[in-house]
């Protein structure tokens, strides 16, 4: 009996255990080189993440400011159905641009900003309270069905509805001639709405549309503008991501897998982009007629878009959207309907050279972070079949012979 307590007993010796130590050392250092690399990429993926987010929104922040003076600009020139100059190309525009500085000051461009940023304030708060009240879905996505579509679409057309009022008033405070009227406050466009709507206050005229009658094209010119960026904008980040997925596929460099700041955040700004200039050159036509339709009869005066200088009055009779299409196609042509399409592309232009300025620091932001992540990669766990000898080129110690090899 006692042989065979002997026989079951393990073999130890001292040079085992020490050697035991040795191996339990390697692996408590390979845990510890694990938890370090972990803990470097999750502070880079969060670097990453914060920094993709604020260069995004800084961009589509700078785009919105920067370009207002474009919107300013192309919205008179929609509205002066008198105009001698209609202003397709851009070229013509910068003598207006530089008399209007001289005489007005920089401001002058940038009046109504405030009202547009509250107006689709009440565009999404609108959409939100509707979403919660009714089973209308807010998001969807390509997997969804085509009653899910059709759900989201009356969705929007509800919050254009509820925004129309208020999108009229906003444009009128973007227009409207700052040496002529009193300069609006933040709000206003909210209660110059809501008195469009009740009929409070307002200088009731015959040539003044009532808002039924606004809701309609205006609820068309919105779904089709959302349509057609919804789907330039699938088709552009679908595109891109498919060839993203290749590149990485075929790449040689297997350490690094994950996506850099600049593959997360700048197809979605190029999507954006796409599908805000399809849009808004396929419905230029329509958005002309709808803006010459909301300033009719609210006695508003613009800065003279010919020159540059002086003021003048909107002055139309249009009897509703048909009316107003015959009109200008008949009185200024088939080019009157794009009148003012030159501040558009100085809008644009102006959008691509940011654009270009976000796409660099993408690019400069993922080669500052992507070789600190090469760096530091994760170390891999040590099999039961692998050695210390293996993975740190020390002596050798072999599990078979249980013996210590120098």
């Amino acid at each position: 009996m006692g042989t065979h307590i002997m026989n079951d007993r393990p073999f130890s010796s001292p040079l085992n255990a020490a050697d035991g130590d040795r191996r339990r050392g390697y692996e408590d250092e390979d845990t510890d080189e694990r938890a370090s690399g972990d803990s470097i990429k999750t502070q880079i993926d969060q670097i990453q993440k914060f920094a993709g987010f604020s260069i995004g929104l800084s961009s589509i922040f700078a785009e919105q400011v920067l370009s207002h003076p474009c919107i300013v600009l192309r919205r008179q020139c929609q509205v002066h159905h008198n105009g001698e100059w209609y202003h397709v190309t851009p070229f013509t525009l910068f003598q207006v641009l530089i008399n209007l500085q001289r005489h007005q000051g920089m401001t002058t461009m940038w009046k109504g900003i405030g009202s547009v940023f509250v107006v689709r304030g009440i565009f999404m708060v609108s959409e939100t309270v509707i979403s919660e009240l009714t089973p209308l879905p807010k998001e969807i996505s390509r997997h969804s069905s085509l009653k899910k579509y059709g759900e989201h679409l009356l969705l929007k057309a509800l919050s254009t509805v509820v925004t129309t009022p208020f999108f009229a008033a906003s444009l009128i405070e973007t227009i409207q001639s700052d040496i002529a009227s009193e300069k609006p406050g933040i709000l206003d466009c909210v209660k110059e709405g809501l008195t469009r709507v009740f009929g409070w206050g307002m200088p009731q005229t015959t040539r003044l549309l009532p808002v039924w009658r606004l809701i309609l094209p205006t609820v068309a010119y919105q779904l089709s503008h959302y349509i057609i960026t919804s789907i330039a904008q699938f088709t552009v980040t679908s595109t891109i991501r498919s060839e993203q997925q290749e590149l990485r596929d075929h790449s040689v460099d297997v350490g690094d897998t994950g996506r850099s700041v600049y593959e997360i955040y700048f197809p979605d700004l190029l999507a954006t982009f796409t599908g805000n200039v399809l849009a808004d050159l396929m419905l230029y036509p329509l958005e002309t007629v709808l803006h010459r339709m909301y300033v009719q009869g609210t006695r508003t005066i613009i800065d003279n878009t010919d020159l540059g200088t002086g003021v003048l009055p909107i002055s139309t009779g249009y009897e509703g959207f048909v009316d107003c299409f015959k009109c200008i196609l008949l009185e200024e042509g088939p080019f009157g309907f794009y009148k003012g399409f030159g501040a558009l592309v100085l809008q644009y232009a102006l959008h691509a050279a940011i654009l270009k300025m976000a796409k660099y620091l993408f690019e400069k932001l993922s080669h500052e972070l992507s070789p600190r992540r090469r760096r530091h990669p994760t170390p891999q766990r040590m099999s039961s079949n692998e050695t210390p000898y293996t993975l740190y080129g020390q002596r050798r110690y072999t599990r078979a012979t249980s013996k210590y090899q120098p």
